[in-house]
């Protein structure tokens, strides 16, 4: 269950629920094969679906609108 970022807050940055499913993944993937290197500070996550998430959050991590 996610708790923060919430999804509504999490919708704002990317406005499509399967955007934010896609890209959220494949940046945990992508940590999970580099063995760390969060983009955030101290992220509040200890799972690397939600340190994607908060990179989301914070405008880290984005995604191409043409690409939509």
């Amino acid at each position: 269950m996610i708790l923060e970022p919430s999804v509504d807050n999490l919708l704002t940055k990317i406005n499509s629920k399967y955007a934010l499913v896609i890209i959220s993944a494949k940046r945990a993937r992508d940590l999970q094969d580099s063995g760390g290197g969060a983009m955030v500070e101290s992220p509040k996550s200890t799972k690397n679906v939600g340190v994607a998430l908060e990179e989301i959050m914070d405008e880290k991590l984005t995604i191409d609108e043409e690409v939509l």
